[in-house]
């Protein structure tokens, strides 16, 4: 990625870049990704703290490319997407790529976010997106987590294009969200090993490795 941001929690991150994106307009969302996870993280919620207006578009389970595009408009401020992590619609189920989200969005001079979660820098495991992949599909922000999949402390990372990156670095919601010192050594310490290729010595990863 260009830049990056380390932030307190993975609530805090997407907190801080709808507010400090799109404070007052519109954040088109599919209604198939409006998450409940732990802790009660209601994406609507979230949304309506940070000051924004969700826009639902498309069905629990069918959200295709033209009801996205339909939604854009002049109080559009960017283009929402995310991956539900800890639930499927399975079925009859319809989703546009993220490349052709990406498209979309960028046509309309908006950015797209993707909240990918548990945060697999790379590779492959199950049908968890990673990192590098929605970099390479356009995503202009990507937000995830640095314990679950990554491994580290709890803290929330916002990695992509150094503009809006930027942005929200100066913003002042960035201050009430900032991760302290050890966090951002232990991070250090954690984002050293993947580099080096040390990633399965990560205790996650040890038991997520573990044979039957």
């Amino acid at each position: 990625a260009e830049a990056a941001l380390a932030v307190n929690n993975a609530a805090g991150a997407l907190l801080l870049a709808l507010g400090g994106l799109a404070r007052g307009r519109e954040v088109v969302v599919s209604r198939g990704e409006l998450i409940e996870i732990g802790g009660e993280f209601r994406l609507p919620q979230i949304m309506e703290a940070a000051g924004v207006v969700l826009r639902e578009v498309g069905t629990t389970n069918r959200t295709h490319l033209r009801d996205y595009a339909a939604a854009l408009g002049a109080g559009t401020g960017l283009v929402l997407a995310v991956h539900p992590s800890n639930y499927r619609v399975e079925g009859f189920t319809t989703h546009p790529g993220l490349t052709e989200l990406a498209t979309l969005a960028h046509e309309h001079g908006l950015a797209l976010v993707h909240d990918v979660g548990s945060g697999l820098l790379a590779g492959e495991l199950g049908d968890e997106p990673s990192v590098r992949a929605s970099l390479r599909a356009g995503a202009d922000l990507v937000l995830f987590s640095g314990d679950k999949l990554l491994g580290g402390p709890q803290a929330g990372l916002v990695v992509g294009r150094t503009g809006p990156v930027g942005r929200l670095a100066r913003h002042p919601l960035a201050r009430a969200v900032r991760a302290d010192k050890l966090t951002l050594a232990a991070l250090e310490a954690t984002l050293a090993d993947h580099l080096a290729g040390r990633r399965d010595q990560l205790p996650v990863w040890q038991a997520l490795l573990l044979t039957p």
